[in-house]
């Protein structure tokens, strides 16, 4: 969205002047002369205060899954592409997704592809999308691919959402396990900290360094925080750099316990984008380039680079992949009978339904492992502060007695 001011009069003839917020030009000229006002000048206000600042994507996956399926049932209801859009358009709660419908609205009056509108506007229409549309506009069969799409974004989303889930609980337990500690730190050691002081007991070193960890919080606090920010914030920068970008997937899925569930979403998103692309006739190249960019993972995403160098070179795919520890046998296996036999897109099809299946098992087991270890690492940490408390308050009461 843009801002504009205009001038212009009004039904009486008495001059209007102000500022205006509209998707483009044209659209600030027609809410003008829908309020009643016939414009004589309208211009888009330049500068930074005048633009609209986004943080990542604009458009959150469950907008967008259901997007696209209601975009399916309306096409295959029949519904032209530019009455769909506009219906969608004021259906949709969200910003992004509602500005960009509205700019592919205008786009599709003017004559060009859906395809080529949605091209416009690659943060809330992925390269996969468009290129899918592309080869739907080719075929004469958009709704048959609008249901495909619709299918593939469903399961990816809830592909992210098992991983997340996984990933998420040490997580949470993490920071309440961090913040109870923090709690500790902060204000029930300072107070047992000024009654060994005033018996002036003797301290264990344990005892010891707790204290000096709560003074230290108490004077310090503010680098609790700021440490942390400046830690993610270099670790995202450093992530620019395509080598740290590498190596920092590479050591994702090396870690114990969840490296290999990250290898698996990885190999499904795969298998299921290079599946949805074979199926809907797009070359075969093409469809490798694309998964590249949408895989999400720099390993993954350089073994498929080295892939399609060797189909370019009129080797097998497989070739490439089978020699390295990311892609299990039976991937390349089965890539590879399915290129002997034709029937590819099948073949990564039943691959990435098996790598669906194998993740919910394995959340589920991560889950049941994860919780009795959390719960006893946090009785631990807990525990241990509370030891260092305890000990010499028992001295102090022997003392007493």
């Amino acid at each position: 969205m843009a801002y504009f001011t205009y001038k212009g009069r009004d039904h009486r003839g008495r001059i209007k002047e102000g500022r205006l917020r509209a998707v483009n030009e044209k659209d600030a000229l027609d809410n003008l002369r829908e309020n009643g006002i016939v414009p004589f000048r309208v211009t888009q206000m330049e500068g930074f205060l005048f633009k609209d600042i986004q943080f990542g994507s604009p458009v959150r996956s469950r907008d967008f899954v259901l997007y696209l399926r209601q975009f399916a049932t309306l096409i295959h209801a029949g519904i032209s592409l530019i009455d769909a859009t506009y219906i969608l358009k004021d259906q949709t709660t969200s910003r992004g997704l509602k500005q960009a419908l509205s700019e592919v609205a205008i786009e599709l009056e003017a004559g060009h592809a859906f395809s080529e509108a949605a091209a416009q506007h690659r943060k809330v229409f992925p390269v996969l999308f468009v290129n899918m549309m592309k080869a739907g506009e080719a075929g004469g069969s958009l709704d048959e691919i609008l249901e495909r799409m619709a299918q593939y974004y469903e399961k990816q989303y809830e592909l992210k959402q098992k991983v997340y889930s996984a990933l998420s609980y040490p997580f949470v337990v993490g920071v309440i396990a961090i913040g109870i500690v923090l709690f500790m730190l902060s204000f029930v050691v300072p107070q047992f900290a000024s009654m060994f002081q005033s018996f002036g007991s003797d301290i264990p070193p344990f005892t010891q360094f707790i204290l000096g960890l709560g003074d230290f919080l108490e004077q310090s606090w503010w680098l609790f925080i700021l440490i942390p920010l400046l830690a993610y914030t270099a670790f995202k920068y450093s992530l620019r750099d395509p080598r740290i970008a590498y190596y920092a997937d590479y050591a994702k899925m090396k870690v114990p316990f969840f490296g290999k569930l990250v290898q698996k979403a990885a190999l499904a998103r795969m298998t299921r984008t290079l599946s949805s692309l074979f199926n809907s006739s797009v070359p075969v190249l093409e469809s490798v380039r694309i998964t590249e960019k949408i895989v999400g993972n720099k390993v993954v995403e350089k073994e498929l680079s080295q892939a399609r160098q060797a189909l370019e070179a009129g080797e097998s795919m497989a070739k490439p992949l089978q020699d390295h520890w990311a892609f299990p046998a039976m991937v390349t296996q089965m890539i590879h009978v399915g290129e002997k036999s034709g029937s590819l897109d099948q073949m990564l099809n039943k691959a990435a339904d098996f790598y669906e299946k194998d993740i919910d098992h394995a959340t589920d087991r991560i889950k049941t492992l994860l919780e009795p270890i959390m719960i006893v690492f946090l009785a631990l940490v807990v525990g241990a502060i509370v030891t260092g408390i305890a000990v010499p308050l028992f001295s102090i009461f022997e003392n007493i007695q």
